[in-house]
């Protein structure tokens, strides 16, 4: 009997801001401190809602989004911040 698997899509299972928020956490906390994890997981949750939206919120065109938010990409912290307070969350520190 063999067994067979789906791919899992995070971008299916981003459905609430809540959603959004614990999962930049739980990236924020992991990544290597080259800001890679933060950068996919703000793509993934950009691409689970309305890129096209998000893309004139924060005053970009969509491919510039896309393409900020890539794997190649790095975005400037100001496009970090305009991304993260335009989805609905906040940039914190803690210690």
């Amino acid at each position: 009997m063999s067994i067979s698997f789906s791919k899992w899509k995070v971008t299916e299972h981003l459905r609430t801001l809540e959603d959004a928020r614990l999962y930049l956490e739980a990236c924020a906390k992991e990544d290597p401190g080259d800001g890679s994890l933060i950068r996919a997981a703000l793509n993934d949750i950009a691409r689970s809602g309305n890129m096209s939206w998000l893309a004139r919120e924060i005053g970009m065109s969509r491919e510039g989004l896309y393409k900020a938010l890539s794997e190649d990409g790095n975005p400037a912290f100001s496009t970090v911040v305009r991304i993260v307070r335009a989805l609905g969350l906040q940039v914190r520190f803690t210690a």
